[in-house]
């Protein structure tokens, strides 16, 4: 699979960084740029599904949280 051809700004320190990392690794910034937002997509998706998941599960109102907070010494 190719990837298609984008233009991004990064800050001077984070493109230091991923220069450093490259060559360190020797693998390219677009691979490191790719990976980078593949890890931060998958993060999302697992986010997404563990809301899903507590959707349908018991609520506490926030008032509740307090009153719990409360009678155990946390607030």
């Amino acid at each position: 699979m190719h990837g298609m051809k984008t233009t991004i700004y990064l800050s001077p320190g984070i493109k230091k960084a991923l220069e450093y990392k490259h060559a360190e690794t020797g693998r390219s910034l677009s691979s490191l740029i790719e990976d980078a937002v593949r890890e931060d997509l998958r993060e999302d998706a697992i986010d997404l599904e563990a809301i899903s998941k507590r959707r349908h599960g018991a609520t506490i109102s926030y008032e509740k949280v307090l009153e719990s907070l409360k009678r155990d010494g946390k607030i």
